[in-house]
């Protein structure tokens, strides 16, 4: 089968690869239809990923098709589906209470071990989640927007609620449009003026554009000093996440929906006074997924507006490279593979 592996740093390739093989009991074999390229796909190109071993076939948003049952899975061969990239031990203390999505021994697919950015990958079946309807193009964006919606969930945020989604990459935007779909009242915070433009004139939400000011001066304005009673960073920048806990009113709550390498320092007092609630956010649940899949069917989440690029298997390497210097007019890419 062809695969995009990236052999190195920098080093991204088509290479033929052995099929899969026979799925063995509880697994199925998928051919993969769709793949979207994520944040992390072009860390790992860039060799900016602290937990990467090299040679890697990256992807891990997904969506295929059921070619082979291994014994004891119940989909049937033909059944298109939704990848759940996150493999679980199903033993751990987090596995027992219900969390697989940060299970002790997770492996991602294309993270830990080679993903979907080939013909065909073996999954467990309690990683497949039928499409029930939804177009295996629309389906391959499902993981990424189930990264906000479980962030939106783990909140418990209630309607209303002023929100501020610092971060407009991908990540931030589906955490915000999943944000607004609770009924929350959300603000976009982020340096970049074009993706500021993007989601406010595409996806209507207010800018806080802070090119242009400070952030501390826009929060001030735009809640008249009180601060946002929900914060969500999705940054992945150590500045930005130590300074949102200045960003959350006092009751208020902030969620880390991305993650950083570095330690991160806060003012306990400031804590305290504030009884602000902190939240870490990881990966996702099928619910999560369920929630997202749903929501694309009702037509909640603008998709033709966030899946800006295209490409294909083999024009990957190329493309890839590229879009990870050139991110001008990109918010998401999807590779067609079958």
């Amino acid at each position: 089968m062809k695969a995009v592996v990236c052999r190195s740093p920098g080093d991204l390739v088509l290479e033929d690869r052995a099929n899969p093989g026979a799925p063995p009991p509880g697994w199925a074999r998928v051919a993969v239809s769709h793949v979207g390229i994520c944040g992390t796909d072009y860390h790992i190109f860039e060799g900016k990923h602290p937990f990467l071993a090299y040679p890697r076939i990256m992807g891990h948003e997904v969506a295929g098709t059921v070619v082979e049952r291994g014994e004891g899975v119940d989909l049937a061969v033909g059944e298109p589906v939704i990848i759940n990239p996150y493999l679980a031990c199903g033993k751990c203390i987090a596995c027992r209470h219900g969390k697989p999505n940060c299970c002790v021994k997770i492996e991602v697919l294309g993270v830990h071990r080679d993903g979907a950015m080939c013909d065909e990958i073996l999954v467990p079946e309690q990683n497949l989640y039928p499409t029930n309807g939804l177009s295996l193009a629309d389906a391959a964006a499902v993981e990424f927007l189930a990264i906000g919606a479980h962030a939106v969930r783990r909140s418990l945020g209630t309607p209303g609620q002023r929100t501020l989604v610092i971060g407009a990459g991908p990540i931030g935007l589906g955490t915000a449009i999943f944000a607004r779909i609770a009924g929350l009242d959300v603000g976009l915070l982020d340096m970049s003026s074009e993706r500021l433009g993007f989601a406010e004139k595409e996806l209507g939400f207010a800018p806080l554009d802070a090119s242009k000011a400070t952030a501390a001066e826009l929060v001030r304005q735009t809640t008249a000093g009180e601060g946002f009673d929900l914060v969500f960073d999705a940054t992945g920048n150590t500045r930005s996440v130590q300074s949102a806990f200045a960003h959350v009113a006092h009751g208020g709550t902030l969620v880390l929906v991305s993650v950083v390498k570095d330690d991160i320092a806060f003012s306990d007092p400031e804590f305290h006074k504030r009884e602000m609630t902190l939240v870490g956010s990881r990966n996702a649940l099928r619910a999560d997924f369920d929630h997202v899949a749903a929501s694309i069917r009702d037509g909640a989440v603008p998709l033709d507006k966030l899946v800006t690029h295209r490409t294909t298997l083999t024009a990957t390497p190329r493309d890839l490279a590229r879009w990870a210097h050139e991110k001008s007019g990109l918010i998401k890419a999807v590779i067609e593979v079958g």
